[in-house]
């Protein structure tokens, strides 16, 4: 099985990847690939993000059972630990600016 989830993603991208994947949910792709496959999806999953962020998973022979790969702007980041590879929460300063809080309505004078 691999599942692949992407955030922010470009149209373009999407309709890619429903070509090969089912969307199970916005953003949430699933099939079942190996993995040559798996390597020519994701590189173009990584070519094509642009601003947003993507992470992929698939199974392996270790003791998580898994393994997971990341691109785009993001403060997860994986990090091996040990043989087991976790996820390491980067700087705020990682992300996109956040916007202001929205001004209060305006009282009108009579």
């Amino acid at each position: 099985m691999l599942v692949i989830v992407v955030e922010n993603a470009p149209p373009r991208l999407r309709g890619r990847l429903a070509v090969w994947l089912l969307e199970v949910r916005a953003g949430v792709y699933i099939g079942s690939y190996g993995r040559q496959i798996r390597e020519m999806i994701w590189g173009q999953v990584c070519g094509a993000i642009e601003d947003g962020n993507a992470v992929i998973a698939w199974p392996a022979p270790n003791d998580a059972g898994f393994q997971f790969d990341t691109c785009g702007k993001n403060r997860r980041v994986p990090v091996d630990l040990d043989g087991l590879r976790l996820v390491s929460f980067g700087p705020e300063a990682a992300l996109p600016a956040a916007l202001p809080p929205p001004e209060p309505p305006r009282r009108r004078g009579r």
